[in-house]
């Protein structure tokens, strides 16, 4: 029985987690150590997903939250160590780009226990974001790199990996969108809750530490919001790390809908009726995509160029752009041309798990 130790810790991951662990669980020869590091720890947005999702409860709980990225992932890297000395596992799975990611494949590799990472190959080629350092380091140390697409392959190649190292899967996102879809269509009661209407609302998310953590581009973010949410409903999950840094900047909307963080299913469900989405989240960007919802990015880059190359995301840099402006030209592009829309299916055919259970199984 070959055994994959997966390492998670925060909500994309969890959502990524879900489609590779139902495979895992289903190919015969196979069996998953689940760990999560606690990077994600409350209710709102740890538990709500283990439930939605159908993850079994972890194996382990690190209990690893708070501090800073250097304090938090030497921590990690601490117990996962001596976790994987436990466990001796054959393998260890990791995802995107988070301080867990870098743990789990720096602990890994410095035991000789061979490391894939899920959603490699992605650069945003801005190295003071913490997640293209997590997401570079991580490429460098894994074994199997599983990319989503040719761009995140053709960047591992120009960064000389090898080509054995690589293997272009799918997105494994696009398969949780296509499993979960018709289920957030039947249990989600989150538009009547907040009184929204399908395509009349915005939907937005910040989170992203670049944005939070400085004023003047969180003020214009708020802002920006503020001013769209004059002509049309703007509903804000309001992310922890947001919450505590608009108190702390004193920044209080009157007119945005802020509403605490909300499951997966719910999130499916505000994403698919959106009229638009304005977000600093990669996987939020796919997931517009994937729902035919045009999307802007309130970031200076996006690793997903492919979906701006095809006219489904725009780039707002907070502080250059009129984004309540940008949020209702978008609206207004969009009516009557979704049929006109690049609809090329980049990111696989909804069996990205599959394909990496299978590499996973030959590589033994």
């Amino acid at each position: 029985m070959q055994r994959i130790l997966t390492v998670i810790g925060a909500r994309p991951q969890f959502i990524k987690a879900a489609s590779v662990s139902r495979a895992i669980h289903a190919k015969e020869g196979l069996a998953e150590v689940l760990v999560h590091t606690g990077q994600h720890f409350d209710a709102n947005m740890s538990d709500v997903f283990f439930d939605e999702l159908g993850i079994p409860a972890p194996d382990y709980h690190l209990g690893v939250s708070g501090g800073g990225h250097g304090a938090m992932t030497g921590r990690m890297l601490e117990r996962l160590e001596e976790l994987l000395e436990k466990e001796a596992p054959d393998w260890v799975l990791v995802y995107g780009d988070t301080n867990s990611t870098l743990a789990g494949a720096l602990a890994a590799a410095k035991l000789h226990i061979p490391v894939a990472h899920v959603e490699a190959g992605l650069r945003s080629f801005n190295r003071r974001m913490p997640e293209e350092l997590n997401r570079i380091l991580t490429d460098q140390l894994a074994d199997i790199l599983f990319t989503p697409t040719d761009t995140a392959s053709d960047n591992l190649r120009r960064e000389g990996v090898s080509e054995s190292r690589i293997a272009q899967v799918g997105d494994v996102m696009f398969d949780a969108a296509l499993f979960y879809a018709e289920r957030a269509a039947e249990r989600s009661a989150i538009l009547n809750e907040h009184g929204l209407n399908k395509g009349e609302y915005v939907l937005a998310t910040i989170h992203r530490a670049e944005n939070t953590d400085d004023p003047e581009r969180l003020g214009a973010i708020m802002t920006g919001l503020e001013a769209a949410a004059q002509e049309r409903p703007v509903v804000l999950p309001l992310h922890p790390r947001t919450r505590a840094a608009m108190a702390r900047e004193g920044f209080e909307p009157q007119h945005i809908r802020l509403i605490e963080p909300v499951g997966y299913l719910d999130m499916v469900a505000l994403e698919s009726n959106a009229a638009v989405i304005a977000t600093d989240s990669g996987g939020v960007q796919k997931e517009a995509y994937f729902h035919g919802v045009p999307c802007v990015t309130l970031r200076d880059e996006t690793e997903w160029v492919e979906l701006v190359e095809m006219g489904w995301n725009e780039l707002a840099p907070p502080g250059s752009a009129d984004i309540a402006l940008l949020l209702r030209n978008v609206v207004e592009r969009d009516i009557g041309r979704k049929e006109n829309r690049d609809k090329r299916n980049i990111y696989g055919e909804g069996e990205t798990s599959t394909h990496i259970t299978s590499t996973l199984s030959e590589e033994y």
